[in-house]
């Protein structure tokens, strides 16, 4: 592939929307979503990292 042809790579869409979260997270070609974990897991995808956390002091 030249460098040219390379531009023409970046068209179509990687992401749709997922059946459970509604996000437009569903990778296609891996076949799971990547806000919920669908396709993946039957467990929700969920991490304490994602929240931002309460200052308590």
């Amino acid at each position: 592939m030249t460098t040219a042809s390379m531009g023409k790579r970046g068209r179509k869409r990687v992401h749709i929307k997922c059946r459970r979260c509604g996000r437009v997270s569903f990778h296609r070609r891996k076949g799971y979503c990547a806000a919920c974990g669908f396709g993946r897991s039957r467990k929700l995808r969920r991490y304490n990292w994602i929240n931002k956390k309460k200052n308590r002091n």
